[in-house]
């Protein structure tokens, strides 16, 4: 687990597991967990979805939106998915 994006409004985190597939050994399945503040709500994307998001994240980045506010505003259309109550332990 990595944080890859903390802002006043979200926070990103990027998991990398090896698949555990002896076919596939060198392979790695992951995903994005989206954390909104405002809500205390997360979303878990992996998948296709994962890939549209970071497609979208490196879309910004060549583009040279890199401002909090470009970034939260790309975020808020996946954070609409976060349906799980946030839980602190």
């Amino acid at each position: 687990m990595q944080t890859i994006y903390n802002s006043d409004s979200y926070v990103v985190m990027q998991f990398l597991a090896p698949v555990t597939d002896d076919r596939a050994p060198s392979m790695l399945r992951g995903g994005y967990e989206i954390v909104d503040k405002a809500n205390r709500r997360e979303v878990f994307l992996e998948g296709a979805l994962a890939e549209r998001f970071r497609a979208g994240v490196e879309a910004l980045v060549r583009e040279g939106e890199r401002t909090p506010e470009v970034f939260d505003d790309y975020i808020a259309g996946f954070s609409g998915l976060a349906q799980h109550p946030l839980a602190i332990h």
